[in-house]
């Protein structure tokens, strides 16, 4: 337990049975007349929805603690996917809906934060940008547009994204896990 005037950005609240929920940032309010509150704005850390939330001034919120931790993604076993503890070595079988969309840019070896409450895994974070070799790509045909073009290209993972006209079939360019842009070439 904590109190409205502990909030502090990044901390994670338990509210409206026992939804976890990001404080993004926060404002402590004293009016002229009346009591102090304390105008919040919360990511619920499952769906990414934000929302504004009031509370009192001192009253108290349950706190929830979530373990971040980085991670190697060994293999995927089924559906699931498992992921190694670089400190101790101990593996973590992490299920589809927890991978989300970051299932799309991974491979073996990535480093991943993976994000824990209570033993069960609440999702995992790619770093904003990886490295991945074109696995198969149409060539570009010089003229076939009116200006800068692009291509759809299929990465190593099976993910499909779009490239300008020259890349080529087996090179390696860098991508946006958030949204999946082409961000460039890999010397």
């Amino acid at each position: 337990m904590a109190s409205t005037n502990d909030l502090k950005n990044g901390m994670v609240l338990k509210l409206e049975g026992g939804k976890l929920w990001s404080v993004v940032e926060f404002q402590h309010v004293k009016p002229g007349k009346g009591p102090a509150f304390v105008r919040t704005k919360l990511k619920e850390v499952l769906t990414g929805k934000v929302v504004d939330k009031t509370f009192n001034a001192g009253v108290k919120v349950e706190t929830a603690n979530v373990d971040k931790r980085t991670m190697q993604f060994s293999y995927k076993d089924g559906e699931n996917f498992v992921f190694m503890d670089m400190d101790t070595y101990d593996q973590l079988t992490v299920e589809p809906s927890a991978v989300g969309d970051a299932a799309k840019y991974l491979l073996e070896g990535f480093e991943a934060l993976v994000a824990q409450n209570e033993g069960s895994v609440l999702y995992v974070e790619l770093p904003a940008a990886v490295e991945l070799t074109i696995e198969h790509t149409e060539p570009g045909v010089q003229g076939d547009r009116s200006t800068g073009g692009t291509k759809p290209a299929t990465l190593e993972t099976g993910a499909e994204i779009q490239v300008p006209l020259f890349v080529t079939t087996g090179e390696k360019v860098k991508v946006d896990t958030r949204d999946g842009s082409y961000l460039g070439r890999v010397k």
